[in-house]
């Protein structure tokens, strides 16, 4: 009778050190399956040179050592590291700025113009891009129509010098208000004693702004930067709608839409796979810069 007993309490035991697992399994076979195998497969594939998936030479890092003599790519990347700073540039600012306001206590309707500056993000990039290609027209847009009025029509989407402020300021407004958000929900994770021990001390608006909000909100910051900058080196739909695949002389082509052109127009999956990984590995060294930068691997 005790060996049953015994049996018994080591069987419990050992289903209870396998149900965690079990619980946790689906999660990473889903993982392997839809992650991990393509991730695996993508690396392999950049080691060959492929047209479709017929035909498949192996190159070593030859692919690797034609990317970076590619004028293309270069040209592609230099397109979207443009991009990634001026939205940073310009979002950054701005949503902080309505974050501010839209926190205040004296500013009536906010929950509606918390909403109104958000709105955008739920709007699929395809369409957004839609909207802006009738705005920028040169001939019937709303925007040149003012320039037409000043004497001065810009071709925005014609003319290779501002193909890509015209994304730019395309991605601002879709995602400001939406980094808003993460800005005023910092705001309010302030402590106000440190307002009131700011002010006791004499410290005005902008000298409280300096040294109690922006320390404060210094992981919001750098969560609000590595996101938006990881946001744009992906950027593929907007320019793709609003430039038709580039145009004029790649002036609008990104690094995603080069990798998208190379592995479903030209059918070299190979190169878009090297493509592919030279993108994350600059995404996490810059990830990793952003984050040293801004201290938050700094020991405290």
């Amino acid at each position: 009778m005790s060996n049953y007993h015994t049996l018994t309490k080591k069987f419990w035991n050992q289903q209870q050190k396998i149900a965690p697992y079990l619980f946790i399994a689906p999660f990473y076979i889903l993982f392997i399956v839809f992650m991990g195998y393509p991730l695996l497969s993508s690396l392999i594939m950049s080691f060959y040179e492929m047209r479709g998936f017929q035909s498949r030479i192996y190159v070593g890092f030859s692919n690797f050592i034609d990317l970076f003599n590619d004028p293309i790519f270069w040209k592609s990347a230099w397109n979207t590291t443009y991009f990634a700073i001026g939205t940073l540039t310009l979002q950054l600012p701005i949503a902080l700025i309505l974050a501010l306001i839209l926190n205040s206590k004296h500013v009536k309707g906010k929950n509606f113009l918390r909403l109104a500056f958000f709105t955008p993000v739920l709007v699929a990039g395809v369409f957004v891009a839609i909207i802006f290609n009738l705005i920028y027209d040169q001939r019937s847009g709303i925007i040149n129509n003012e320039f037409v009025f000043l004497g001065n029509e810009i071709g925005w989407l014609n003319d290779t010098k501002y193909v890509m402020p015209a994304v730019i300021l395309t991605g601002v407004w879709q995602w400001a208000g939406f980094n808003m958000i993460y800005f005023i929900a910092g705001l309010q994770g302030i402590r106000q004693d440190l307002y009131e021990a700011a002010a006791v001390d004499g410290a005005n608006w902008w000298q409280a702004f300096i040294h109690v909000t922006l320390p404060s909100l210094r992981p919001v910051i750098a969560f609000v930067v590595v996101v938006s900058m990881i946001g744009s080196f992906q950027l593929f739909d907007l320019p793709f709608i609003l430039t038709n695949g580039g145009e004029p002389a790649d002036a609008g082509s990104t690094i995603v839409m080069y990798l998208y052109k190379n592995g479903f127009q030209f059918m070299r999956l190979g190169y878009a796979a090297t493509i592919g990984w030279v993108l994350f590995i600059l995404i996490a060294i810059i990830s990793i810069a952003q984050l040293k930068l801004l201290g938050i691997f700094r020991e405290e």
